[in-house]
């Protein structure tokens, strides 16, 4: 299909030897005289000025050459007849080749070429045709001249070039290959798509390049503006990546073995949530294996998005330009190539479409990739098996989050704040860079009273805005003031089963019981006995609607907890472990598996609370080393619980008909004592009464409990 496409800007009229000579070729052998030269006049009078036949554009204003002037023609009177201005252009040619050997190029283009040329290896051809390729991208009268042979195919281009630069059209075809030094350099490709203008189908590496190759120093770094730049300067180092330690206890030194070796066909698939600090990860191994870094861009000089095919080009000028230098190459966005498919059905991505190309790349380059995506599901899994090393950048364990904010807002937040907002799972580092810099540029507008309350808020904001739940404004980890297991009815001794943990350091334990009996806090009062994390996983934070996303968030949860080294509370894991045999659809099933999978897998504590004993798995319930119920509490715990709490809010003891409603309160739990609390925060408690009034009404609501009848 024919096309057209955006004209250059130049209009110089003053052309080099060379130039003119091109001009020429093209009017003359290849029949562009055919648009060119009309009966009464020219298509461009420009281009015929520029020529040496301005005479036949206005005789009054331009003398004939003193080459063409014949006997019978006056100077002051010509008629413009179109025979004699063919012949006067063969002329014009003929002494334009007869003196070819001396017309040359501008010489900073001539010396750019030449730079390019031991740069990455151009033959004489090639260097042929990149000069005439920038040339029809700067000289807009080349580009005009070139129309004249309308639209071409592929095909057509190679005997197009074959007559402008008077080199054998196989040459041509060669220095325009998919295996040419041009191609694989990224500098000049051959668009094969449908037919279009000759400048159109010779793409450069960038829209600013032609320009930079004419004007300025062929310095590589400056000819790739706007396609590949200088990598910033890192702000983590490698010590913020401890959660990822054995992927960088493999790739930390099989980089610098490449680097050291020159190994060619080095790349690593690194991928992770947004904000996640891939990109940091990148600048930290550059600068700790003191190479230079360089980043495919995404976005041309004028701030535009760049499509696949052309960051494709970028990635291989800079293959070529810095294939003998110590450096890394950052490859960012990958799915701007391995998933750009469009269409209803979803369309080839650009990788798929070049798909030999990119495999024979992957084994090829010689300059270490490291390819950074925000999920690898896009990816064809031909390609998958040709990365050297695949792995994911998981958000930094709670231990680690609370490292980064200390290190980037320390002066910002108190102790306090800081582990409150370490809590959110979903906190990446570039979120807390990013908020932590809004702060400081306003810091005292604000004023310091409101610097960790507004830096909060931006956190909070944004984590809700990636579809993650926002900051909790209270601990949601911390035990209550008054905690001491010997409050939880339990069938087990409790304090015992802590102390074999610590000691033992592994264990499966589920807790059952109604609600607010202690189960979770028990999870909590044991981490710090072990002195580790509590990752604590609900099945509103596991469960998706999407078929397999259960299983991998189960799975993740594990992984989290085993990189953090935390025990890991799973609540209402009957979402988790229902009975195998009552299952209706495969993913219960499934879903099932991969629990009792991971379970049996992980070497750390790991604790399973539900209320809904009855239902669960038969085979997930062999697996767990130790259930234990916790039950409604006694009346002795919940006499004893009272004296500590009216102890704690500087009440007056308890007097004996508090301890005897209290026993009246069969179904009375931990957490009806913690809520009652939270009341006193905007209804104070004034007696140790009240306090057990408040507890009857809790018990009152509960489901199942049962109005006393008659008179007390």
């Amino acid at each position: 299909m024919a096309r057209r496409c955006a004209r250059s800007s130049g209009t110089a009229i003053e052309t080099d030897p060379v130039i003119r000579l091109w001009l020429l070729r093209i009017l003359v052998p290849l029949g562009g005289h055919r648009e060119f030269v009309h009966a009464h006049g020219f298509n461009n009078d420009s281009l015929a000025e520029a020529l040496g036949l301005g005479f036949w554009v206005d005789s009054s204003q331009h003398r004939i050459p003193a080459f063409l002037r014949r006997r019978d023609t006056e100077m002051h009177d010509v008629e413009f007849n179109a025979k004699q201005v063919l012949a006067d252009l063969r002329q014009l040619h003929e002494r334009a080749e007869r003196e070819c050997s001396k017309a040359a190029l501008p010489a900073r283009l001539r010396q750019n070429i030449g730079q390019l040329s031991s740069l990455v290896g151009l033959g004489k051809t090639d260097c042929r045709v990149l000069e005439f390729a920038v040339s029809i991208h700067n000289e807009r009268l080349l580009d005009d001249t070139a129309d004249f042979l309308g639209q071409l195919s592929s095909v057509k281009v190679f005997h197009a070039l074959s007559g402008i630069l008077g080199l054998p059209e196989a040459e041509i075809r060669t220095a325009l290959s998919a295996q040419g030094v041009l191609a694989r350099s990224g500098l000049v490709s051959v668009d094969r798509s449908g037919t279009s203008a000759l400048r159109c189908k010779l793409n450069l590496l960038s829209d600013v390049f032609a320009d930079l190759m004419a004007s300025s120093e062929a310095d590589p770094i400056g000819l790739l503006r706007g396609t590949v730049a200088v990598a910033a300067p890192g702000q983590l180092r490698l010590a913020d990546y401890d959660h990822i330690q054995p992927s960088l206890a493999i790739l930390h030194p099989y980089l610098r073995h490449a680097l050291a070796t020159r190994r060619r066909g080095v790349n690593i698939f690194l991928h992770g949530a947004p904000g996640t600090g891939k990109s940091q990860l990148a600048r930290a191994l550059a600068s700790e294996l003191a190479c230079e870094l360089f980043e495919v861009a995404s976005e041309d000089a004028d701030g535009d998005p760049v499509n696949g095919e052309r960051r494709l080009r970028a990635f291989r000028a800079a293959q070529s330009f810095f294939a003998q230098r110590q450096a890394l190459v950052v490859f960012d966005e990958v799915e701007d190539v391995f998933d750009d498919g469009d269409g209803p059905r979803g369309g080839k991505s650009t990788a798929q479409v070049r798909k030999a190309w990119i495999n024979r790349m992957l084994e090829e380059n010689p300059v270490p990739t490291l390819w950074l995506s925000n999920s690898i599901q896009g990816l064809d899994p031909a390609f998958i098996r040709r990365f050297d090393m695949v792995f994911e950048l998981p958000v930094p364990p709670k231990t680690q989050r609370v490292r980064i904010l200390q290190e980037s807002c320390g002066d910002l937040l108190d102790a306090n704040r800081i582990a409150r907002i370490a809590e959110a799972e979903n906190l990446a580092p570039a979120v807390v860079a990013r908020a932590g810099a809004v702060v400081r540029s306003i810091r005292d507008e604000i004023g310091a009273q409101h610097v960790a309350s507004a830096l909060e808020r931006l956190i909070s904001n944004t984590l809700e805005a990636q579809g993650h739940r926002p900051l909790a404004q209270h601990d949601p980890n911390r035990l209550p003031e008054v905690y001491d297991p010997a409050f939880i009815h339990a069938d087990a001794d409790l304090a015992a089963v802590a102390g074999g943990l610590v000691a033992a350091r592994t264990g499966r334990l589920c807790l059952y019981g109604p609600p607010g009996t202690g189960k979770t806090a028990y999870g909590r009062w044991l981490a710090q006995q072990m002195g580790v994390p509590l990752l604590v996983k609900r099945a509103s934070d596991l469960m998706s609607k999407w078929v397999g996303e259960n299983e991998k968030n189960v799975a993740q949860a594990f992984r989290e907890a085993q990189s953090e080294g935390a025990i890991l509370l799973i609540d209402e894991v009957d979402s988790f472990l229902q009975d195998r045999r009552q299952a209706q659809r495969g993913w219960e099933l499934s879903l099932v598996n991969e629990m009792l999978t991971q379970m049996e897998s992980f070497a750390g504590v790991f604790i399973a609370s539900t209320n809904l004993m009855e239902g669960l798995d038969q085979a997930a319930l062999r697996r767990f080393d130790l259930k234990v119920r916790f039950d409604f509490l006694r009346a002795d715990q919940a006499w004893e619980l009272l004296c500590r709490h009216c102890r704690g809010l500087g009440l007056a003891q308890p007097q004996a008909d508090a301890r005897a409603r209290l026993a009246r309160l069969a179904r009375l739990t931990p957490g009806d004592f913690a809520a009652v609390l939270r009341q006193h925060r905007f209804r104070p408690i004034a007696s140790a009464a009240v306090l057990v009034t408040a507890l009857e009404a809790e018990c009152a609501v509960k489901e199942g409990a049962q109005r006393a009848i008659g008179f007390l």
